[in-house]
Order: structure tokens, then C-alpha cells, then sequence
């Protein structure tokens, strides 16, 4: 009767864990990833180093890890503001042409 008790709990317990919802998925900088991030994080430190700032440089073999290579240039340049240039932004200091 206890082993029968112990194997159906160990089915219910395995099929809770198989029916885990996909939002449950690990994602990086809004990228999802399949496993453990480990691509994703390798093309975001390899961007790092090398001042990647173009999406296009973000080219190589694995998509997780284009797709960590990319969140890192739009981090980048969601992080660069426009500084305030006086006169609309014109090199003529005194207005006129």
C-alpha cells in the first residue's frame, strides 16, 4: 500500500514540474532563452569588451548569443542622451548666418 502511495506521488510531482507554463522561461534583456542564459550573457560581455555600438557587428553563428550582443548596443544607446545645445543646435554661436 506505501509504495503505492510514494509512486503516485512521485507521478504527480513529476508531471507539476513537466507542466511548468512557458512564462517561466529564464529571459535575458527581454531576450528568452532556452537554457541557462550562459549564450546570451557570452555575446553581452563579449560586446562589452569590444565597445560593440552596432547591431550589425552583432553577426556570429549562435542567435543567443547575436541576441546578448544586441541587448547590450540597445542598452548602450538607450543609455546615451542628447545633451542640450543652445540656438536649436547650430554651430553659429550669435544666432545669425
Amino acid at each position: 500500500m506505501n509504495v503505492r502511495i510514494l509512486i503516485a506521488a512521485g507521478a504527480l510531482a513529476l508531471a507539476g514540474s513537466l507542466g511548468a507554463p512557458a512564462s517561466a522561461q529564464e529571459a535575458f534583456h527581454g531576450y528568452d532563452c532556452t537554457d541557462d542564459c550562459s549564450g546570451h550573457e557570452a555575446g553581452y560581455d563579449w560586446a562589452q569588451r569590444n565597445d560593440i555600438t552596432d547591431e550589425s557587428d552583432c553577426d556570429g553563428n549562435s542567435q543567443s548569443f547575436n541576441e546578448g550582443c544586441q541587448a547590450y548596443v540597445e542598452e548602450q544607446s538607450s543609455e546615451s542622451v542628447p545633451r542640450y545645445q543652445p540656438n536649436g543646435g547650430g554651430d553659429d554661436e550669435d544666432g545669425s548666418e
